[in-house]
């Protein structure tokens, strides 16, 4: 062995790359980060787009699938979801028809890994990063956790984006069935046809991220270690530590290598050596001033909320917040640094916040005259009247005026808002609380 609602319209893109530069045309706005998130049923038309010379064709979803060709087979980096992976197959093999070498997995998200089994033919070889087999195990063992996170998250009905209950496991027994025969630590190199693919492992928003570099087309694939947002760090649907200094680390490997072009998993390449160079640069900077700032805060005493309230990007740095947002990745920091206790021996015991504002919820009177506080509140900090909703129905799940308040404040922080996981969660809490309406 060789060691949610359905997704946006798909688009095929032809790459010409070489050495002397590379070409490419606009792309369409609504493919850009942020926009290209699932918002219609239904795949849409696909629009090619062809360059001459093409060597690498981009199939684009909700996460992208690429083919490389050579002289030798064709090489898949990455196989979007299962929902997209037939139209992905049909529009790239438009482009190509040789036989399928090898599948090149960036990491083992669903988004990425969901095509597999439609990519692969006898003998096909699937790579993946050694990492790859425990983070595969960790989405295994909280499987029901991820189902109900994710519809949440990505606005889709329960159960679309996979997972749910294991009742048949065993206790300790959380193995997901193996999807790599070919796994590496640091490095594995091979060479198909005219082209050579160098896989390097680049932890960022997975431990087992890996970076794909053809050296003959000065391409890189950077898997989900680039958006054009600033990243995750920290997930809303829940995620271990993913470490402020792997990203930079591994986009200073990728700097290195000078590439003339750079093709996320999520959104439209980056084109041209300089444009690579100033963009990858400006998106490190980013998480290491967010980074240095909060251990800088942490230092001096501060608590987290504080933090998630001051650390502010400069503008030279603001690369957006269409994705991830730089106050939780200010919480991902901290508590990946310092674990879940604040400080307050309050926080050592099995009470939670919730049970205490519901004690000052009755002292005030009922879930009543916090709604109206709420109310009072909700047109200049629609945030604030969240949490005193929260704390009124504590007490009263289905008080009205409580559940009004709410709404308008769910609707004011959506109309807001312009980051799309942000959206999804904020669309899943007015859908619970028009349940409670009814």
């Amino acid at each position: 062995m060789r060691s949610l609602r359905a997704l946006a319209p798909v688009l095929a893109l032809s790459l010409a790359v070489g050495t002397a530069g590379v070409t490419l045309a606009q792309a369409p706005a609504q493919e850009r980060l942020g926009a290209s998130q699932p918002t219609a049923a239904g795949a849409g038309q696909a629009k090619a787009l062809s360059f001459a010379g093409g060597r690498i064709f981009q199939a684009t979803g909700f996460g992208n699938t690429f083919l490389v060709t050579t002289k030798a087979g064709d090489v898949v980096i990455d196989t979007s979801l299962p929902m997209n992976a037939q139209r992905h197959h049909a529009l790239l093999r438009a482009e190509d028809k040789a036989p399928i070498k090898d599948i090149i997995l960036t990491h083992s998200h669903g988004d990425h890994t969901g095509g597999v089994p439609v990519w692969k033919e006898a003998g096909t070889h699937v790579i993946g990063q050694a990492n790859e087999v425990e983070f595969r195990n960790y989405q295994e063992r909280l499987a029901g956790f991820f189902a109900v996170r994710n519809a949440a998250q990505y606005n889709a009905p329960p159960g679309a984006l996979g997972g749910g209950a294991r009742p048949n496991l065993n206790p300790g027994d959380y193995a997901a069935p193996p999807l790599a025969d070919v796994l590496f630590d640091k490095e594995y190199r091979f060479k198909l046809g005219d082209l050579t693919f160098d896989c390097l492992a680049m932890p960022g928003e997975t431990p087992d991220m890996l970076n794909v570099w053809v050296p003959e087309l000065k391409a890189l694939f950077i898997g989900d270690n680039y958006y054009a947002s600033f990243p995750n760090m920290y997930t809303l649907r829940g995620t271990p530590p993913r470490p402020a200094l792997n990203y930079v680390e591994s986009i200073d490997k990728v700097l290195a290598l000078k590439p003339e072009i750079v093709l996320p998993s999520h959104g439209v390449p980056i084109v041209g050596a300089e444009n690579v160079r100033k963009t990858l640069t400006q998106y490190r900077d980013a998480i290491l001033y967010v980074h240095d700032a909060t251990v800088r805060g942490m230092n001096a005493g501060q608590d987290v909320y504080s933090l998630m309230r001051s650390v502010k990007l400069p503008p030279e740095l603001d690369v957006g917040e269409g994705y991830g947002a730089v106050s939780w990745s200010v919480r991902g920091v901290y508590e990946g640094y310092a674990g879940w206790f604040d400080g307050d021996p309050a926080t050592m015991y099995a009470t939670s916040p919730g049970e205490a504002a519901a004690e000052l919820v009755r002292i005030a009177g009922g879930a009543g005259p916090v709604a109206a506080r709420a109310q009072a509140v909700a047109a200049s900090d629609p945030a604030l009247a969240l949490r005193l909703t929260s704390a009124a129905l504590a007490v009263e799940p289905r008080n009205a005026a409580a559940l009004a308040v709410r709404k308008t404040a769910l609707e004011a922080l959506l109309k807001a808002s312009k980051n799309s996981n942000e959206s999804g969660w904020l669309h899943a809490g007015l859908a619970r609380v028009e349940a409670a309406q009814k």
